[in-house]
């Protein structure tokens, strides 16, 4: 008995992913490619292909993709793509209602470009003429619908030459939405596809797509794409071989990357990013004969044509094997290995200096901006390790801090093996492996003290920047140079030892046993005060919230610091509060509530410990006249005011915005320069 095909379900089964969503006209095309390559030799034009974009001039305009200054355009419902081909003769009629038709399977096509209309338009109109046997001038009219499927219409317009118009109408919005919007983007996606044709020898027939009053010839393209240095190349995977087009494309936004494009049928079914895949192959390269270009290869191979799928967006070739693959039957992983050495001796000269730049990128960044990955850029650079010369700084350092963790979790893998071996009986290499591995753990150490040291640079840029006036003449509020000296609200036990940076104000405090930044009294394990008001040291504002330091764990107490930090040029009139005030009647209610350490033992009262009180502030006139009520003396540089006050027994210093960036920078001069650090913005002063 017969087996009957449902066409609804044949369409239904079809396969077209949204970001192929121009794959349907491109089918369309090559079509039409195709129809003009079959006509007799000796024909009297080379062929013309006209694509036509239509829009619905009544709905609401399409705000996508448009680009600045350009009128927004209104939404695509469909295409029309006119030929001079032969026409649909007997035979390609016949063929176009079979479905799976292997009528033109010496060409790669699978019968199926038709399902894919129907997957992304609602219907399609065909308009054909062709010679007959006798060479008489005949023509067809029918619709193509999932509802109707092929209905022939009896009345044809007046007939002058072969040729077909396919309409492709009624855009889905699911495809219509992913497709490209503009004439410019449509014409560039549809040379990539068909770029084949042009390339091939003979070329391709004049092709154009029109939009409105907007032209583009697709040959024009060839000059934006496709530089003139371009080779074949014929390599063999196993018993497949496989033809390699290799282009050197112009530069450009779309063409950033090299790639590589599998072909099956004269069309493009995947490409793939060959970026990194062999060392020096990134972005633009360049050669002593032309400037830049980024590579392209375009595979051909009958063994493509034969596994490529019916929908053409993959091939039936398994990725990889494990162990070893079935002779003539290479993965694409073997092929794409392949492929790759063979581009690596194309590209041998512009390769070399690529890696040379990308050296030198390296070496440019790892000085100048993150100095911690000097010790282990020797291991990096033995592993063969390669960058874009091009490529940003945050991308740069992500790839060094990988390559900086694979080498920490390979340094300890070896430890273990090594000290494993030691306790069981040495091998006589044991010496020289254990010395290379001390060695590696040498370099890491130097790493973190040069990360360390680099983060603290670091920091006194941001210190520096924020306490700068910006460009309408307003400065940081303090909770943000309090976040960046000291968390928030937070203390000892919420964040990590490294995790504050008050080493700005006094290099003994990066040391603590206990810190309370933005907390009331009554919350410190360290008080058994239950004050949350006077004084007011916890509010939504900075000015009432200072940062209390208990220094050591031992008893009794060593000291109590209290830091409080002020807006930048904070306004006299805003300054109701006397910051040296606060401070030491901050540390009275801390001795009087009873005191605790961190681990929540008593303090024994015969002993008060002395307090250190650190005031952030620029020396406005009313901090100035502060400083002389309190018996304080000016710094050296006048760049700040400190003193002893006898009866609270406490050391007061208020430090200038600018002494204090310039006093941490100073202290720490000395691991910038060995590092090769600049200063930047850190020294605000000199």
């Amino acid at each position: 008995m017969a087996l009957t095909t449902s066409l609804a379900g044949r369409v239904r089964n079809t396969s077209l992913p949204k970001s192929h969503a121009l794959l349907p006209l491109q089918e369309a095309i090559v079509n039409a490619i195709q129809a003009i390559d079959a006509r007799p030799e000796g024909a009297a034009t080379p062929g013309h292909i006209e694509v036509q974009v239509h829009r619905d001039l009544q709905d609401e305009l399409d705000l996508g993709q448009t680009g600045p200054g350009r009128t927004p355009l209104k939404p695509i419902t469909g295409f029309s793509v006119q030929d001079d081909g032969v026409g649909f003769t007997r035979e390609n009629m016949l063929s176009f209602e079979t479905l799976d038709s292997d009528f033109k399977s010496n060409l790669g096509c699978r019968g199926v470009g038709r399902l894919l209309w129907l997957k992304a338009f609602d219907r399609v109109s065909i308009h054909s003429t062709f010679k007959d046997e006798s060479g008489s001038l005949k023509g067809r009219r029918f619709r193509f619908s999932i509802e109707r499927e092929v209905e022939h219409d009896s009345e044809i317009d007046a007939l002058t030459q072969p040729g077909t118009v396919v309409s492709l109408d009624g855009f889905k919005k699911s495809f219509q939405q992913q497709a490209p919007k503009g004439v410019d983007a449509i014409a560039r996606e549809v040379f990539e596809h068909c770029i084949w044709y042009f390339l091939r020898a003979g070329g391709a027939p004049t092709m154009v797509i029109k939009d409105d009053d907007e032209s583009i010839a697709l040959v024009d393209l060839m000059d934006d794409f496709v530089d003139s240095d371009f080779s074949r190349s014929r390599i063999e995977v196993g018993e497949r071989a496989f033809e390699m087009l290799n282009l050197r494309l112009k530069p450009s936004t779309r063409n950033a990357l090299p790639r590589l494009y599998w072909c099956a049928g004269s069309r493009v079914v995947l490409d793939e990013s060959l970026n990194g895949k062999l060392p020096g192959l990134h972005g633009k390269l360049k050669n002593s004969r032309s400037g830049d270009f980024v590579y392209a290869c375009y595979l051909t191979s009958d063994y493509l044509d034969g596994r490529v799928r019916s929908d053409r967006t993959a091939f039936d070739i398994a990725d990889r094997v494990a162990g070893q693959a079935f002779a003539g039957d290479p993965t694409l992983e073997e092929i794409r290995a392949a492929v790759l050495l063979e581009v690596g001796d194309i590209l041998q000269e512009s390769l070399r200096l690529a890696k040379e730049q990308g050296k030198e990128r390296v070496h440019a960044y790892v000085s100048q901006r993150a100095p911690r990955y000097r010790p282990i850029l020797r291991q990096i650079e033995e592993r063969g390790v390669t960058v874009d010369p091009a490529i940003k700084d945050h991308e740069l350092e992500m790839q060094l801090h990988g390559h900086l963790q694979r080498i920490e979790s390979e340094a300890l893998a070896r430890g273990q093996e090594i000290f494993a071996e030691a306790d069981a009986g040495a091998s006589e290499d044991y010496p020289e492996r254990l010395a290379d591995y001390l060695s590696t753990v040498s370099e890491i150490n130097q790493s973190d003290l040069a990360a360390y040291v680099s983060r603290r640079r670091t920091v006194l840029d941001l210190l520096a920047r924020l306490i700068r006036a910006d460009q309408e003449g307003r400065y940081s509020r303090e909770d943000a140079i309090h976040s960046l000296i000291v968390p928030m609200r937070k203390d000892s036990s919420e964040f990590a030892m490294d995790g504050s940076n008050l080493w700005i104000v006094d290099e003994r405090l990066a040391f603590h046993d206990y810190l309370a930044s933005d907390k009331t009294l009554r919350s410190m394990p360290i008080t058994m005060s239950d004050s949350t008001t006077e004084p007011d040291i916890v509010a939504t504002r900075l000015v009432d919230a200072p940062v209390l330091a208990a220094e050591g764990q031992r008893l009794p107490l060593t000291s109590i610091v209290v830091v409080e930090i002020k807006r930048p040029m904070r306004k006299d009139a805003t300054e109701d509060k006397n910051p040296i005030t606060q401070c030491l009647d901050y540390v009275k209610r801390i001795r009087e509530g009873g005191v605790k350490t961190a681990a929540g033992r008593p303090i024994p009262p015969t002993h008060e410990p002395p307090a250190f009180c650190y005031i952030i502030a620029d020396l406005t006139e009313k901090m100035i006249e502060r400083c002389d009520v309190s018996n304080l003396r000016p710094t050296h540089d006048n760049l700040g005011y400190f003193g002893f006050n006898d009866r609270h027994r406490a050391y007061i210093e208020v430090i200038s915005f600018d002494g204090l960036v310039n006093s941490a920078t100073e202290r720490n001069r000395a691991f910038f320069d060995k590092l090769g650090l600049p200063i930047l913005a850190a020294l605000v002063n000199e």
